[in-house]
């Protein structure tokens, strides 16, 4: 997170850098890519001002959870981010 984001996301967005996909099953089976699942937590990157009355409660640095479908993939200075509504996370870890 050393790298300055140029993307200031609106209102209640914010952008999550997804945490990358098990290599390994807990008994040390490799998954091949093509069975690999969604990640579902992730670090936030960038969080907006919120809404007039809701203030953000996420902020940069934040692990959270969502849900499996939550957000848009988006590419920025090519890494892959996700940016969805503070709504669509489900926890603070």
């Amino acid at each position: 997170m050393a790298k300055k984001l140029n993307v200031t996301p609106l209102h209640d967005r914010v952008i999550v850098k997804p945490a990358p996909a098990e290599e390994k099953t807990a008994g040390g089976i490799i998954i091949p890519d093509t069975a690999k699942e969604k990640p579902q937590r992730g670090t936030v990157v960038a969080a907006g001002p919120g809404k007039k009355d809701e203030p953000v409660t996420v902020k940069a640095g934040n692990t959270v959870l969502y849900g499996k479908y939550a957000g848009t993939e988006i590419q920025i200075d090519g890494e892959e981010l996700l940016i969805m509504r503070e709504s669509d996370i489900l926890a603070i870890v």
